[in-house]
């Protein structure tokens, strides 16, 4: 069954520590399914969103440390003039969690 955005979205992070094994290939490809246009790749859930122009960028970003802060859970963000990419890993485990798709749908969410 397809995990949708609205159902991640609504969960909260956890802790996760050294240890705890990452999600299994099919685990996090059936989570992915939940999250248009968010990709895997070396390792990392990814997207890039576009904007207007640099405000609306930096609204987004500011957006997106908000989330971050709030769940405990911070992605790799890359932003330029116009676009913003997010990455999310768990470098605690050294993979993907749970937690990183929570917080990609939290994102996702505030284009919904």
């Amino acid at each position: 069954m397809e995990a949708k955005v609205c159902d991640l979205a609504a969960q909260q992070c956890r802790p996760c520590e050294g240890g705890t094994p990452p999600l299994p290939p099919d685990e996090a490809g059936r989570l992915l399914e939940g999250l248009p246009g968010w990709e895997l790749a070396d390792g990392v859930i990814r997207k890039r969103f576009e904007f207007k122009n640099y405000s609306q960028t930096m609204a987004f970003v500011n957006a997106v440390a908000w989330i971050a802060q709030s769940q405990g859970h911070h992605p790799d963000l890359e932003v330029s003039y116009r676009s913003c990419r997010v990455s999310y890993s768990t470098h605690a485990i050294g993979g993907l969690s749970e937690n990183d798709f929570i917080c990609a749908a939290r994102v996702e969410a505030l284009f919904q």
